[in-house]
């Protein structure tokens, strides 16, 4: 008996709003809107704003989306709003300035920069680990966005880490990236122009980030020649006119980079930390692996075959809460996509959370089970149902960086110490510029090693 696969679908999304269209929706409810458009198809129409736009439910499409970057280039309401900030940085531009960028910060991370990255990782765990005590009770997203902050200026743009300077950066950036995401789904244009305080604050909150990356500028500028990333965006020069970056354009990128790679790795393991806690079982298993490949010390790159349940708790809490939880793109030239015909400059919408909660891809997608990515059943999954990192040539360029981040940090704080919220506490996912748990206060209780 032969089977065949059904035609692909087409639909609109129902209750639109006038003149916001499904704004409001993505703007008070998105996770549950985006989870509800698979039904209505394929490829579904909604309304942001007045302005309509697809959104891309079936994994196949997705990946054809993400791997034809000419055809479904960056763009629609997420970046023509991002690139105020961000301008036509690597994640911002377009598909031919992506490349020539790309090329210019690729060596930045390669294997063998990450390793060396990888030592600076694990002094920041221990620096944070060695300031707690047992029963000391903790914000773990706060203390968490610290450390990967302060990994990602030391490492990748080798620039000092100076504890108030890391929190003014910190605090800047979640101003900024709650405001992006504000202008992005509620888009009410003049009204963001007006002085009002939030509107005050933004502003503010971009200014000092500027000037904070145009510090780093400066202080690398007058020190000794470097491989950073830093000293790369200096050194490079377009191929045709052989002009440098501007000072503009490398403080972009510099921006673009601390933004994507902190908060996003932050929010994943306050997740994690919270998701183990909450399951006995996966607490136990996890220890067993760490407290055998670890035993106490801190996890370097070289353990991270042992170090294989770790990573499937990491894939696990990448698809339940992907930090990068929905990108636009815009079509470049008429196309079909899904069956649907589509004209130039039509905005797409994809949400990784959309794709990896569908039930016939991931029965049960609100069960926590690092287990369902044993092999061989997660590698039977359609191409682009699991793209926590995007795909194709636009897949997050820092992708391994953060993995091994990730998981080198997880284990080394899971050697050393336990930590669990309050009795009857609960998980509010708070859905901004990226998906995060927000405010996560728990408690620390030391193992193995830190017990004694």
């Amino acid at each position: 008996m032969t089977t065949t696969t059904p035609p692909p679908r087409t639909g609109s999304a129902p209750g639109a709003w006038p003149l916001l269209g499904h704004a409001w929706q993505l703007h008070s409810r998105p996770l549950e809107f985006l989870a509800s458009l698979p039904a209505h198809g394929d490829l579904v129409r909604i309304g942001m704003g007045p302005s309509p736009a697809y959104v891309v439910c079936d994994p196949e499409a997705a990946h054809r989306m993400l791997t034809d970057s000419r055809t479904f280039d960056k763009g629609g309401p997420f970046f023509d709003k991002a690139r105020v900030l961000f301008g036509s940085s690597l994640p911002m531009a377009g598909w031919r300035e992506h490349r020539w960028q790309r090329r210019q910060m690729q060596p930045a991370f390669q294997p063998d920069r990450i390793e060396r990255y990888a030592v600076v990782m694990g002094e920041e765990v221990d620096r944070m680990t060695a300031r707690w005590r047992p029963g000391l009770r903790l914000d773990i997203t706060e203390a968490l966005t610290t450390l990967t902050l302060r990994i990602v200026t030391r490492s990748v743009l080798a620039a000092e880490a100076e504890d108030a300077a890391v929190a003014e950066v910190q605090r800047s950036l979640h101003t900024v990236i709650d405001g992006i995401y504000q202008r992005v789904m509620l888009p009410l244009g003049p009204l963001y122009r007006v002085p009002t305080r939030a509107n005050r604050r933004y502003r503010q909150a971009c200014d000092r980030l500027h000037r904070a990356i145009d510090g780093i500028i400066a202080a690398r500028r007058a020190a000794p020649p470097g491989d950073d990333l830093v000293a790369m965006l200096l050194a490079a020069h377009d191929d045709d006119t052989g002009e440098p970056m501007s000072e503009v354009d490398v403080r972009d990128q510099l921006m673009v980079m601390i933004g994507a790679g902190f908060e996003t790795t932050a929010n994943s393991l306050a997740f994690a930390l919270w998701l183990i806690s909450q399951h006995p079982e996966v607490e136990a298993q996890l220890h067993a692996e760490v407290d055998e490949t670890l035993a106490g010390r801190t996890a370097t790159p070289d353990d991270l075959d042992g170090l294989a349940y770790t990573r499937r708790v990491i894939s696990e809490v990448l698809r339940m809460y992907p930090a990068g939880w929905f990108f636009t793109r815009v079509t470049t030239a008429d196309t079909t996509l899904a069956g649907q015909a589509l004209p130039a400059g039509t905005a797409l919408l994809y949400s990784a959370y959309l794709l990896q909660h569908r039930p016939d891809l991931f029965p049960d997608p609100e069960r926590f089970d690092p287990d369902r990515w044993l092999k061989p059943s997660g590698d039977s999954l359609p191409r682009g149902a699991h793209v926590p990192f995007g795909g194709g040539n636009r897949k997050c360029i820092g992708d391994q960086f953060a993995l091994v981040e990730m998981t080198l940090a997880l284990a080394t704080v899971c050697t050393r110490w336990s930590v669990h919220p309050d009795p009857g506490a609960t998980l509010r996912v708070r859905v901004r510029g990226t998906l995060g748990p927000g405010p996560l206060a728990m408690t620390c209780q030391p193992r193995g090693k830190a017990a004694g």
